[in-house]
């Protein structure tokens, strides 16, 4: 599930941008490329999120969500509902958006080549 959802927030959008990128030309930006990325990009994530909800229906099915938190103060618990534990899928995927993010940031920092590059 982790290296689904990391293919799902970082692998497909940079697919679909290599892809639209070996398709343009270098001087001049595609009206196709773009078209490329704005279908290519979301269509692949959905297809990932689908097969992942599959996975994660699988894991619960087998290993079940744990315990119910009930012991915790009113104002802690989420608004889906009475302490329901969140299933593995809910916090692997928080947990490689939080990767995810970091890792863009990253790049951005030092590797863009953009104005914030310079500066550090």
């Amino acid at each position: 599930m982790f290296l689904g959802s990391m293919g799902m927030w970082l692998g497909a959008p940079v697919l679909w941008l290599w892809l639209a990128g070996r398709n343009s030309a270098v001087s001049q930006t595609a009206m196709g490329s773009l078209v490329l990325i704005l279908i290519g990009i979301p269509v692949t994530m959905v297809a990932i999120g689908k097969l992942l909800a599959r996975l994660d229906d699988r894991y619960t099915a087998q290993y079940g969500r744990g315990e119910a938190i009930n012991d915790r103060a009113r104002w802690l618990h989420g608004v889906r509902g009475d302490g329901e534990e969140p299933s593995m899928l809910d916090k692997v995927m928080v947990i490689s958006v939080g990767i995810a993010l970091v890792l863009v940031g990253l790049w951005f920092l030092l590797y863009s080549g953009g104005s914030a590059a310079r500066n550090v």
